[in-house]
């Protein structure tokens, strides 16, 4: 069975195109401003993703950069909407 923190790994990788591979993106890897990737369309692209993804609805007022601050916390915070 796929968690949580493998399939948000998996979304990253493909939404942002990056060339990690899912081991190397931990909870504590630094993901908004650490990743050039992660702009502000990044963000959109993500969150778009994101909510395909988990079945889930991030309101505006939901996110910021604390959200994207690390792999760990976006996993907590989808984990939190999934309840």
């Amino acid at each position: 069975m796929t968690t949580t923190a493998d399939a948000l790994r998996s979304v990253l990788i493909e939404t942002l195109e990056l060339s990690q591979s899912p081991d190397e993106l931990t909870d504590g890897t630094a993901l908004f401003g650490s990743l050039p990737e992660l702009d502000s369309f990044g963000v959109v692209a993500l969150i778009a993703a994101i909510e395909d993804r988990f079945d889930i609805t991030i309101e505006d007022d939901e996110f910021g950069a604390e959200l994207f601050e690390t792999v760990g916390t976006l996993t907590a915070y989808v984990d939190g909407k999934l309840g």
